[in-house]
């Protein structure tokens, strides 16, 4: 998630990056906006976009604001 990120997709979403891949994630839908990852790996991204779609809906308004969004526990 970026500072102020909503000028090119004007949707709350997240960036993920796997490797040299990258996917933009739409949030909390789950919908792919640009980019690829690995099956695998965009399964685990999705249960965990699940698991934490108030926070990173939370997180996308602060930080289209400027401000500092809190810390989301990591995919392991």
């Amino acid at each position: 998630m970026y500072y102020k990120d909503n000028n090119k997709h004007h949707k709350a979403h997240i960036h993920a990056m796997y490797q040299d891949d990258e996917v933009i994630i739409e949030i909390p839908n789950g919908e792919i906006l640009e980019g690829q990852i690995p099956k695998s790996k965009m399964k685990l991204l999705t249960a965990w976009i699940e698991l934490h779609q108030d926070e990173l809906v939370a997180d996308w308004k602060l930080a289209v604001q400027g401000q500092k969004p809190y810390k989301i526990e990591p995919l392991r």
